[in-house]
């Protein structure tokens, strides 16, 4: 089982690991990187330019950052994040960022190796996740600097790679490659498993009085668990995880895996599942739902030549980036959103034009190139403002349908769908419905994050389940990375209590507290 080290045995079914992440993109990444023993300590010279902040970091400058008091250290602070660990790691690490101002970070890091908690992360791809997937062409909207990970500094890794970085925003090759890079600089591979589908994350059970409290920590076999089930009389309690799947190899066959967890910590992003419109005749093979199919689409020709447009559905960056990419393919496009194009909430209305000018340019278009303005088409572009998508017919045909309710019918060649993407918890129970703020609803990054206690990032409606980045709400690399530190301290506590709970009992000489 290629899973496990080689110090275990393959068949071994009682492997129970401490913490099993699930995920290896920036918060999974992180996260394995505090849990390996960095710790963060107040840099010798540092003055944070809050004052407030600054005193209290004072009062424990001997203590690392993990060690401290998240929720009093974190009071008062105000940021782009719900989450206020998330506000308060980054303003340690990038002070006063959203004032413009170009701080460093006022943290050093130390391994300390007593520190170190045993886990597992585990990706579909090679480290970096989602970032290995995105459309190469297109730059990031965060800074580069706002993209990196403790203890490496983006600058640092692109001197030494010799990259020449032309501008603060990069595009995303660049940010996989590093995160790719700071896993092996860290020392963090022997924690990471790639070409790894979870298929399935459950809770184990067993009897109340059936062991002894000392042996809560060891696992039990799937036959002791089936006689305990069948058994009836036994009140059963909630126990470790298991963890089911399989590994892909390199000739592409499927190796599966079971392990055993204490915890599981879900870093998995938003990007499994495209958002879909559900509209009639939306699984025709003509209509598509990622910038990577259209890439692929426009780099094998099958645009080329085309007279009919491309129609693009959505007001986001990523249907920005298709247009733009339709745009210097020499594409033309129908660009359909059901907001108004005064709509204070578009996120071009929060881009600064000046560093974002391509946005910018599309905003512009958006406004000026619209139907309502010139009754014909415009050759290049021409967007659909306050319309919604009612079907797709198979002649690659739509049917829109405006504000105030008038049909339109429109011949394309190619259609993209691109308005969000969201989490697939597919693996757990209900597919992770009950976890979230709304209960039995799917989980979203913005309308239906996972609910969790706001220090801990451990689920409050499932213990020793815990969830940081997208699936709680920080889609920025800016903000996730609280959530490593919040799981981290959570951890640690726990670990320091079992071990002086067995140190009391050890020392009980008999066993009897």
């Amino acid at each position: 089982m290629p899973l496990i080290e080689e110090t275990v045995l393959p068949g071994d079914p009682l492997l129970t690991l401490p913490v099993v992440i699930i995920g290896n993109g920036p918060s999974g990444i992180c996260l394995s990187y505090l849990l390996s023993g960095y710790r963060p300590y107040l840099s010798p010279e540092a003055i944070h330019p809050n004052p407030v902040l600054h005193t209290k970091l004072e009062e424990a400058r001997h203590l690392s950052i993990v060690d401290q008091d998240l929720e009093y250290l974190s009071e008062g602070l105000e940021g782009r994040s719900s989450n206020p660990v998330a506000v308060l790691f980054d303003t340690l690490l990038h002070p006063n960022a959203d004032f413009g101002y170009d701080y460093p970070p006022i943290l050093h890091w130390k391994l300390e190796q007593h520190h170190y908690i045993p886990h597992i992360v585990l990706g579909k791809g090679p480290p970096g996740g989602a970032w290995h997937s995105m459309e190469g062409s297109m730059l990031t909207i965060s800074f580069g600097d706002w993209m990196e990970l403790p203890g490496l500094t983006f600058k640092e890794w692109a001197a030494n790679k010799r990259r020449n970085i032309k501008s603060d925003r990069v595009m995303p090759e660049e940010i996989a490659c590093y995160y790719k890079h700071y896993v092996k600089v860290m020392g963090l591979q022997k924690n990471f498993r790639d070409n790894i589908y979870i298929t399935s994350v459950s809770r184990l059970y067993r009897g109340t009085d059936d062991e002894d409290e000392s042996q809560l920590n060891e696992n039990i076999s799937t036959q002791h668990l089936q006689m305990e089930m069948e058994d009836g009389q036994k009140s059963l309690i909630k126990r470790n995880w298991e963890v089911r799947g399989y590994q892909r190899a390199t000739d592409g066959s499927h190796v599966p895996f079971c392990l055993f967890a204490e915890n599981v910590a879900l870093a998995t992003g938003t990007f499994d599942s495209p958002g879909r419109l559900q509209v009639e005749g939306e699984d025709f093979p003509f209509v598509l739902h990622s910038m990577s199919d259209f890439g692929a689409a426009i780099s094998k020709g099958k645009l080329r030549g085309k007279t009919d447009p491309v129609l693009i559905v959505g007001a986001g960056l990523t249907a920005a980036d298709a247009v733009l990419c339709a745009y210097n393919n020499n594409i033309p496009v129908i660009h359909v959103f059901r907001r108004r194009v005064t709509d204070t909430s578009l996120i071009f209305k929060q881009l600064p034009k000046t560093l974002y000018p391509e946005y910018h340019k599309v905003y512009h278009m958006m406004c000026t190139q619209s139907h309502t303005v010139d009754s014909n088409l415009h050759s290049a572009y021409t967007s659909f403002p306050e319309h919604n998508v009612l079907s797709f017919k198979p002649e690659m045909k739509c049917v829109l349908q405006s504000a105030s309710g008038l049909k339109k019918i429109l011949k394309f060649s190619v259609a993209l769908v691109l308005i969000g993407s969201h989490p697939n918890l597919f693996f757990l129970k209900d597919q992770g419905h009950g976890i979230g703020h709304h209960s039995n609803q799917p989980i979203t990054c913005k309308g239906n994050p996972i609910e969790i206690d706001p220090y801990t990032y451990e689920c409050t409606k499932e213990a020793n389940l815990f969830a940081l980045g997208p699936l709680v709400g920080d889609n920025f690399v800016r903000f996730l990375k609280g959530g490593a530190l919040g799981i981290t301290r959570c951890l640690a506590i726990r670990q320091k209590k079992k071990h002086e709970l067995m140190e009391s009992r050890d020392g009980g000489g008999d066993g009897v507290p």
